[in-house]
């Protein structure tokens, strides 16, 4: 695995060593040992999977502490915008976010430590999506902030009028005014 660091400590993009023939590829798309190798001792306990359309965009949400949850996250099929915002108050990063495009060529997965806002659109046909958790989702501990908040200024790479949201995800508060559950630990 190649660990790939980004603009905000601790948001890694992980790139799976992939061995591919005529037959197709193989890769390890987990190993607790070889996160751990990485610097990732997160211990998992939920996987998540999503199938979504064009524009489905799903965020920005988080579990709030004592719920909050790190995600290990990958497309299987198709071709995804990923993004984690740093919530964490304190942080010399905060508000700011990083993307990554994940798709089913890249294998790319992007770890998000607890702290951070998460939400991602589809930009294939469709999208399998798949998330790795370390705490069970607790829907009375639900967060969430506006997907096209102006002072988070994220660019979903799909056009505002194609983009499908659930109905929660509709009216989500701004950032600003925010007051983050979530403290920055150096």
């Amino acid at each position: 695995m190649e660990v790939i660091k980004t603009d905000i400590e601790g948001v890694l993009i992980i790139e799976p060593k992939v061995f591919g023939d005529e037959r197709g590829y193989f890769f390890e798309s987990f190993s607790q040992r070889e996160l751990e190798k990485c610097g990732i001792n997160t211990v998992f306990v939920q996987d998540n999977e999503s199938k979504s359309c064009y524009g489905v965009l799903r965020g920005l949400h988080f579990q709030m502490p004592p719920f909050a949850q790190a995600k290990l996250v990958r497309c299987v099929r198709g071709r995804v915008l990923d993004v984690a915002v740093d919530i964490r108050k304190g942080s010399p990063t905060y508000g700011k976010h990083v993307a990554c495009e994940l798709t089913e060529d890249n294998h790319r997965m992007f770890f998000i430590p607890r702290g951070f806002a998460h939400g991602f659109s589809v930009l294939s046909e469709t999208a399998i999506f798949q998330y790795k958790c370390d705490n069970y989702y607790a829907p009375q501990s639900e967060g969430a902030l506006k997907w096209d908040d102006k002072d988070l200024n994220i660019n979903w790479l799909i056009p505002e009028k194609h983009v499908i949201l659930s109905e929660k995800d509709k009216h989500h508060p701004s950032f600003k005014g925010f007051e983050s559950p979530f403290n920055f630990e150096k």
